[in-house]
C-alpha cells in the first residue's frame, strides 16, 4: 500500500499541476497532510492575493478520501524529540517544521515526498524527491 506524507513544497507544487506531484498523488492510496503543512499553507495563503482561492483548493483537497490529517500527538511529539536529537548529533539539523513533518511521517509509517533535499538527514523515514 503506498502511503504517502506530504510536505509543503510536495502540496503547493501538486496545486500548480508539476506532473512528478500529480502522479505520486494520484497513484497515493492513502496521502497524509500534517498540522504543521496545514499551517505553513495557511500562513501563505494569508500573505498571498488568493486567499479565498487556496482555501477552497484545500478544502476540496481534504475532503478526498485517501487525505488525512496527520495531527500532533504524544507519538509525535516524542518522535520529534527523537529526530531532533539523532540530526543534532549527525551534526546535520533541518529546519524545525520540516522535523515535525518527518515525525508525522514516522508516527504514521509514510514516506515524505517533497522537493526539499535535506529530508535526506533523516534515517528513519523515506522519502520521493521531486523536482
Amino acid at each position: 500500500m503506498s502511503r504517502y506524507c506530504l510536505d509543503t513544497s510536495a502540496y503547493s507544487h501538486f496545486q500548480r499541476g508539476h506532473q512528478g506531484a500529480c502522479d505520486i498523488i494520484d497513484e497515493a492510496q492513502w496521502l497524509g497532510l500534517p498540522s504543521v503543512v496545514l499551517g505553513e499553507l495557511w500562513l501563505g495563503f494569508n500573505l498571498g492575493f488568493h486567499l479565498a482561492k487556496n482555501q477552497s483548493l484545500l478544502t476540496a483537497f481534504l475532503a478526498n478520501p485517501t487525505v488525512h490529517k496527520i495531527v500532533v500527538d504524544d507519538q509525535v511529539a516524542r518522535l520529534y524529540g527523537e529526530l531532533s536529537a539523532e540530526l543534532r548529533r549527525q551534526g546535520t539539523p533541518i529546519p524545525t517544521n520540516d522535523i515535525w513533518i518527518a515525525a508525522c511521517a514516522a508516527a504514521t509509517h509514510s514516506v515524505i515526498v517533497t522537493f526539499d533535499d535535506h529530508f535526506r538527514h533523516v534515517k528513519r523515514v523515506g522519502r520521493v524527491l521531486l523536482g
